[in-house]
């Protein structure tokens, strides 16, 4: 009995949140499958009389976690509120963007932002655009510019495999030089553009209902007069933990529109397909092509079933901040085709985990597009961490 009260005098507001976010299904992460039920499910006593997630304590350790803290996260919409800033190209035209990862371990400490070592490997070629900062603290970048006036549209393939799409047109295109990571002072930083060459009357959406012909595509709003910015988050996973992640670019233009992406062709240049070896700038994202399909099937997954408009792909994440050393928010798209026998045998699942995955193409049931081998497509998705949820 004195256990059970000192649980109940234990309840303090902190530990309440902790809690409302074991025991609510967000909508948003309930649509896309995601989210935990509570742990009060099967037990013999209310939530309320279960302690503080463990990553309260330890960040390592299972339980809810925003890995990118420069702003707050809504779970039950799937959005994320981040500061807004203003940069100018050498030509004078505006910049406006978002910083989410830096290789410059305590300034991403002090911000908020993601610590990727690995960002230091992504300068080769044009992989990062020059820039530097001027005493009133703006950056001025030295290339790169999008145009966001194209509309986002894609024509899924015939049923029932609706992935390729048979048409696509991202939503902004950048030019042949830009790429989300700039070299500011001496460290790279992952400030994907959000808007380009409008100033802050033409962008000020602050109650929503965002043009997206001027800002990227997974805006909801914007507000330059109070430097934030709102955009829509992705639901995923990582070692079979549920995350929620931003994506913002990408190096193919089939991938950009199908992600709500810019197409950033610089990215290109980046190396692909040496994943945690030495000096590589990437790690590995998996997705599957013809995953198992359904709306309200628990076993939902892959490009198929989104292009349907069953949700989110549930892409698997390779290493993320607090469960491996090798993040980087630059995702090495490894895409999956179950084989036909996988598929008669009834083994075609939900696996939301790089072993397993790994482990179904070692034993050949997951194959390459087209029969061929599997690993990476060539294609970079920019895909910061943002949330976990355990």
């Amino acid at each position: 009995m004195r256990f059970l009260n000192y649980r109940r005098a234990a309840l303090s507001g902190l530990l309440l949140l902790l809690l409302a976010a074991f025991s609510a299904v967000p909508a948003f992460a309930q649509d896309n499958d995601v989210a935990p039920a509570p742990p009060s499910i099967g037990a013999d006593v209310p939530l309320t009389y279960f302690g503080p997630a463990p990553s309260d304590v330890q960040r390592e350790l299972i339980g809810p976690y925003q890995l990118l803290k420069s702003g707050p996260i809504d779970t039950e919409n799937g959005t994320i509120t981040l500061p807004l800033y203003r940069g100018e190209l050498t030509s004078g035209e505006a910049v406006w963007y978002i910083l989410t990862d830096t290789n410059d371990q305590g300034n991403a400490a002090a911000l908020g932002l993601n610590f990727s070592a690995k960002l230091t490997y992504a300068e080769v070629g044009n992989g990062v655009r020059p820039a530097h900062l001027e005493s009133d603290g703006t950056v001025i970048f030295e290339r790169g510019a999008v145009d966001f006036s194209p509309e986002r549209s894609i024509t899924p393939g015939e049923q029932p495999n609706p992935f390729p799409p048979t048409a696509f047109q991202p939503g902004a295109v950048g030019d042949a030089f830009y790429t989300p990571l700039a070299k500011i002072g001496n460290y790279i930083y992952n400030a994907p553009i959000v808007a380009f060459g409008v100033e802050a009357d033409q962008i000020a959406f602050c109650d929503g209902d965002a043009d997206h012909s001027l800002v990227h595509d997974k805006v909801t709003a914007i507000c330059p007069d109070e430097g934030t910015v709102t955009l829509d988050l992705t639901p995923g996973f990582s070692f079979a933990r549920p995350v929620l992640y931003l994506s913002t670019d990408a190096s193919n233009d089939m991938a950009a529109t199908m992600e709500g992406a810019v197409y950033a062709p610089a990215l290109t240049e980046i190396g692909v397909g040496r994943d945690d070896s030495a000096f590589s700038a990437v790690e590995r994202i998996f997705a599957f092509a013809n995953g198992p399909t359904g709306s309200g099937n628990p076993q939902r997954q892959g490009f198929n079933s989104a292009l349907s408009g069953e949700g989110s792909p549930l892409n698997v994440l390779g290493g993320i901040p607090t469960v491996a050393t090798d993040y980087s928010p630059l995702w090495d798209l490894n895409l999956g085709v179950w084989t036909q026998e996988a598929i008669d045998n009834g083994y075609r699942s939900r696996l939301t985990e790089e072993f397993a995955i790994l482990g179904f193409a070692e034993q050949g049931w997951i194959t390459g597009p087209d029969g061929g081998d599997y690993g990476s497509t060539g294609i970079i998705v920019n895909c910061p961490i943002v949330w976990r949820f355990l």
